[in-house]
């Protein structure tokens, strides 16, 4: 079902419960005032009648018969009866009345009651002159009531069910009003494909849900967008960095198959052909590791270790591939309670993050010192990687994480632009935060958070 008929619906069926219920409140308030009133008029002739029977004095008694019939308002098919109470609970019976027990036993209880029988009523109160009592007992049809709650009812209904209808013509312009910039949105969404991702939706200048919602979906084709934009450079960066070790060892080895070649030809083409494969051999191996981490950044993390340890190993094997590197770990402020040094984490790949980000410490400050400080607290373990090499430009930090990017200064280096991001994916994927400070010609800053849950 389409949101705007259930937004038609849902407003209808609301409307039709509110209009119900208020329709049940005004007719039982209606139909209580009337009663009330009517109760009123029962009780004055109630009281009228009593004093008629009480008067000894005909002049009086003729007073108040005439007040009866011509002051008071007429009420249909009146008739009253006075009942004597002998006493306790007995009194004299009076054959026309056809009333149930409770009713007189009420009356005599309370000194007042009062029922209702096909829109007739009948009211009892109780007298007492000179030491007798007496049960007067008036007795009216109220037809005008019963007319007027007919009549309240009519309009009820039919108000009832033009305001239904109404709140239907309502329902389907508000429906069509709320749901109007979600089919915009529709309509634009639909337009916009993988050849037009720069597209935007408009924003709408008021602030509410279609704002947020336009905001959010702008922001993902943000994203979006520059997803395409490092698949589209990784794969025309990998393409050229495989196709050059690749097309120079095809070169070389159909140069040398042209004729025969001295020894120290063929020597020097082999040499060639070793460098690039190394070189072939060494990207692809970049590449694999980069897939290890899993395109959703997600990967079993089976181990529990300490990072001072971890640090040493990295540092253990750096001592092996760089003799002479100048890297100082600074393991002095760890704190007493070795158990927050321990961090659930796949091991091999966390060594493999923590040496690429040192290992270009030492490559980008031409093998000057490089700083690892190692700090601890319940909340997180802190790894701070200073050097003070060439730096990085500011316009190159937003781009540092794109696969195969290098920079103006960092091209001078060997390497493919790999390891980076791959340290990246892993310390994310270890639920970590890697933040870049630096300054061009005065040394970076790298400092790797890992919460603790």
């Amino acid at each position: 079902m389409q949101i705007r008929k259930r937004i038609t619906i849902t407003y209808v069926t609301l409307s039709v419960l509110s209009t119900l219920m208020l329709s049940i409140i005004v007719f039982v308030l209606f139909r209580q005032n009337n009663r009330y009133y009517f109760l009123k008029r029962l009780q004055d002739r109630a009281k009228i009648v009593a004093s008629i029977h009480y008067q000894n004095d005909p002049k009086k008694a003729e007073y108040y018969r005439k007040l009866k019939a011509e002051g008071l308002e007429e009420l249909i098919d009146e008739n009253d009866f006075v009942l004597k109470v002998n006493g306790g609970n007995t009194f004299e019976y009076n054959t026309d009345l056809n009333l149930p027990p409770e009713f007189y036993s009420e009356v005599m209880q309370k000194k007042t009651s009062w029922i209702e029988e096909s829109s007739r009523y009948y009211y009892g109160q109780i007298f007492n002159e000179s030491g007798q009592k007496y049960m007067v007992i008036i007795t009216a049809k109220d037809r005008r009531g019963h007319f007027s709650s007919v009549y309240i009812v009519r309009i009820l209904f039919f108000g009832g069910l033009a305001f239904i209808i109404l709140a239907y013509f309502l329902g389907r312009f508000l429906a069509r009003r709320f749901v109007l910039p979600l089919s915009r949105i529709t309509k634009e969404v639909k337009r916009i494909s993988a050849s037009n991702l720069h597209n935007r939706l408009p924003q709408p200048e008021n602030d509410d849900e279609m704002s947020d919602l336009t905001s959010t979906f702008n922001d993902m084709l943000d994203r979006l967008e520059t997803s395409f934009e490092i698949q589209a450079n990784f794969i025309n960066n990998a393409s050229h960095e495989l196709k050059t070790p690749i097309t120079t060892i095809i070169a070389e080895s159909e140069i040398m198959l042209l004729k025969k070649r001295e020894p120290e030809e063929y020597q020097q083409a082999l040499a060639n052909i070793y460098n690039q494969a190394s070189r072939l051999g060494n990207l692809t191996e970049s590449l694999l590791k980069l897939t290890l981490t899993g395109y959703d950044g997600q990967k079993q993390v089976k181990d529990v270790a300490r990072l001072d340890e971890l640090l040493m190993d990295v540092k253990a094997d750096l001592d092996k591939l760089y003799p002479e590197n100048r890297v100082m770990l600074r393991l002095d402020e760890l704190p007493e309670d070795d158990s927050l040094l321990l961090m659930p984490c796949n091991k091999p790949l966390i060594e493999l993050a923590l040496s690429n980000i040192i290992s270009n410490g030492v490559k980008y400050s031409n093998n000057e010192t490089v700083f690892v400080t190692l700090g601890a607290t319940k909340m997180q373990l802190t790894v701070t990687i200073t050097d003070i090499g060439i730096g990085i430009p500011p316009e190159d930090i937003p781009h540092l994480y794109e696969p195969f990017f290098r920079g103006k200064e960092a091209s001078r280096y060997n390497g493919y632009g790999l390891g980076l991001p791959l340290a990246m994916k892993i310390i994310r994927m270890h639920h970590g935060e890697l933040k870049i400070q630096s300054q061009p010609d005065h040394g970076t800053i790298v400092t790797i958070a890992f919460r603790k849950d």
